[in-house]
Formats: C-alpha cells, structure tokens, sequence
C-alpha cells in the first residue's frame, strides 16, 4: 500500500494501526469517528512520485477518489494506465470517501467495505434463530417476502451505540445458525448516478417478446428510448434518473439514428436501487429488485454494479438462476491487484471485461473469480440524460452490450460461437464488437 493511502486512511479514520508497517491489513480496522475527519480531496496532500502524477490535477483527484455523480467518462486514461497496485489503492481510498462522506447511512464491515449502517441482514432465518436474536438485542426491523424468488429477507437492527463489526461477533456468537451479512454497498462498475432534472423514460413500445432487465439506477427520458418499451420501479425510494442508468439502458434498447443498442426490440424493466443518492445501492435493495424482475418474466438481467461478497445477494442471484434466468455482470474498474468483485464472481453469473476499439483489453479491469466475455467498454459512445451522447469507459458499459446480445443468441454457448479474438484477459472472446459506436457518429468529440 502506498504511503498516500496510509496517510489518507489514517486521517479519515484516526486508526491506530496506522503506525504500524506498511503491510497492515487498515482496512479490516477501519472505524468512524465523529470528529477529525479531513477536508475536501483538494485540500489531502500527496505523497509518492506514481501517484503524485496520476492525482497532480484536482479534477482528476475529485473524479478518482471522490466521485461527482454526474459523469459517465470512467477513469481518465492516465489513472487507468497507472498499474494494478495504484488502481488498487484509489479503490480504497475511494470507499474511505464515500464512507466518510455518508457517515449517517454508512459504517465499515470487518473488510473495509460500505455497508448500511445500523442494519443487518438475513434470509430465511427460523422462528428459533429471531427468538434467540431478540434475546441478544437486535429487533426485527422488516420482513420482505420475494414470491418469485422463494424467499424471505429480513432486517435486524444493531443494538444501540454498537458498531456493525461487534453486532455481527454478538449475533453470530448468539445464534450460529443463522446466516447473516452485512447489507453491503454495491458501485457502479464505471460513471456515476448523479440524479438529473431530466424526466423518467417511460413505456413507449410494446416489444418483440424478449423481454431484458437491468439493475441499476434510473433511466432519464432520451430520443433513443423514446419507442423503447420501458418500465421502471424504485426499490430505495421512488426512481430517478441518473446518468449511469441512463448510459447503459441505451447500449441495451436505444435506436435514434446511427445509434443503436444491441436488443433495440426487447421490452426493458429498470430496477433503480439507488434513488439518485450513491449511498444506497445495498444488499437490501437488490434483493427485491432480483425477485421484481424475476415476477416480470425477464430473461436476462444486467447488472453494471460491483461489491463485496455477500451471501444474502448470493442466495438471491441462485434463486433467480435456477428460475432459468441468465445474469450478467461487470468485473469492475479497480484492476487486476483489486479483490474480485461480486455479483460478477458469483458461480453461474456472466462475468464480462471490456475492450477498447482496437480489442484491446482495458488495464482497469478487474479481476473476477471466473471471467467469460469481453464486450466493447471504451471509444465507444453512450446517451446522456434529456439529449446528446457521451463518451464512455468503463465494464459498466460493456456488461449491457454482452446481456444483449446474450438474450439475442439465447443461451451462453451460442454467444461463445459468436465470440472473436482480442487483446488480454478477455475470457473466451469479444462478443458484440460490432455494437460499438464510434463517438464521431453521434457527435461527440
């Protein structure tokens, strides 16, 4: 770890630790205090030629390690090219921020990563285990019942003035056979979800009977998706449109003159599990998000987001799978040094790279447990919210162009026909090259 990150978690989170050698494992100690947090990413110094150069400018540094939630661009290519090791620590400085940033809704689990705070959460606990869990203090806070999916998710809440890391020791200490997690988190894999003044696309088509979801935040209304068959549903409060959302529902079902989406006939349910804020997004929100589309007979679900594992959200993604329903997910963007990001690492999942227009694949990408496709994520334009287009990098961008063409062809095996050589880590080939769309064509420079 370098010593600008070392600096920078010792700040932000006053951990004593810190002192240590370079090799101590800070993430697994992180905690929140209420003061002494530090100011605005210009103000942190930075120390260590590598990384001196790749945040010398302070809109690279706000963009990397505290990300406006306006912009869809992916990492600029100097901090892509900087190395694993480098792209690994921005990664943890990056969820240090968004920590700190959301102290109120958010606390570190025993790994360092984002999770609700206040919560946690299981599946189909029986009446034994919640008995003995109220014993030890911690409330039912809700109970949410996924027909679709078979399953029950409930909330408990942590014992007053408790951190999250000591609830889980004391629940899991109380009642060991209950399987329990943290209601972790999850990012976009690539761009951002800042909500916008744009309006919601709406359901303007009728579709040709194949039938995609997405899992993401809001879709805004755009030109391109103005005949698409659109519906949407808010699982963290009503949806709102985001760029993010906005980007990747395009590469999924867009049409407006050269450009085109990959599945421009299939109906498209958008699942917003952020409601305009990046402190949202967790466990809690996917979950029903999964068992909604699963209840409207989707076939494939995109889902451009990454987190830790969770065994909740894993219990979930194998639920919808054995419905005969395909998933498809983003590696993400913090290199191949970052730990493998989930939901793409989960067994049965997509796992899908991104290469740039010459099949190159990105020096960003991560690094899943099991990697199967890569798919255009780079030199390539995407719309933006109300009108217009942008350029866009990221797996974020490519996971939807690889769930499209997977509902297409109809099942992975057909896909893999269909795949051609590149560049790197690419699994078994660059599927959907074609759907790349240059830039020039729409306008942007």
């Amino acid at each position: 770890m370098s010593r600008f990150v070392r600096h920078l978690l010792c700040t932000a989170l006053a951990i004593s630790a810190c002192a240590g050698g370079a090799g101590a494992q800070l993430l697994g100690q992180l905690a929140l205090p209420p003061v002494g947090v530090p100011g605005p990413v210009s103000n942190l110094p930075v120390t260590g030629p590598v990384l001196q150069d790749v945040l010398g400018s302070p809109e690279v540094r706000q963009q990397v390690v505290r990300p406006t939630l306006d912009r869809v661009q992916g990492l600029p290519q100097t901090v892509a090219d900087a190395g694993p090791s480098v792209l690994a620590d921005l990664r943890k400085m990056r969820l240090v921020e968004l920590i700190r940033e959301n102290q109120d809704a958010l606390e570190a689990d025993d790994r360092g990563q984002p999770a609700r705070r206040g919560v946690l959460i299981t599946i189909d606990p029986d009446l034994a285990s919640l008995q003995l869990a109220s014993r030890a203090g911690f409330a039912v806070i809700a109970q949410d019942v996924e027909p679709a999916l078979g399953i029950r998710l409930v909330k408990l809440a942590v014992p007053s003035r408790m951190s999250l890391r000591e609830a889980m020791r004391k629940l899991r200490s109380a009642v060991p056979q209950m399987q329990v997690d943290y209601d972790h988190v999850f990012e976009p894999a690539g761009g951002s979800l800042m909500p916008l003044t744009a309006g919601l696309a709406s359901l303007a088509g009728a579709g040709s009977g194949r039938v995609i979801g997405m899992i993401d935040g809001g879709v805004a209304s755009h030109p391109s998706l103005a005949g698409a068959a659109i519906e949407q549903n808010g699982f963290a409060g009503a949806p709102k449109p985001t760029g993010h959302g906005t980007a990747v529902a395009s590469l999924l079902v867009g049409s407006q003159g050269p450009f085109r989406g990959a599945a421009t006939k299939a109906k498209l349910y958008v699942a917003d599990v952020y409601g305009g804020s990046r402190a949202a997004g967790s466990a809690s929100a996917i979950v029903p998000a999964l068992g909604w589309l699963a209840s409207h007979g989707v076939q494939v679900i995109n889902i451009s987001l990454v987190g830790p594992q969770n065994g909740v959200v894993a219990r979930a993604i194998d639920a919808v799978q054995r419905r005969g329903i395909r998933v498809v997910a983003a590696v993400g963007n913090d290199g191949p040094a970052a730990p493998p990001q989930f939901p793409a690492s989960y067994p049965g999942v997509i796992a899908v790279t991104a290469v740039d227009a010459r099949g190159h694949a990105l020096p960003e990408a991560g690094k899943a447990i099991h990697l199967d496709f890569a798919a255009p994520g780079a030199d390539m334009a995407a719309a933006l919210p109300g009108q217009g287009y942008a350029r866009v990098r990221g797996t974020s961008f490519a996971a939807p162009l690889a769930a499209a063409r997977l509902l297409v062809a109809g099942s992975p095996e057909r896909l893999a026909s269909e795949a051609r050589r590149g560049s790197g880590r690419i699994g078994r080939g660059i599927v959907c090259f074609e759907c790349r769309i240059d830039p020039k064509m729409v306008g942007v420079k």
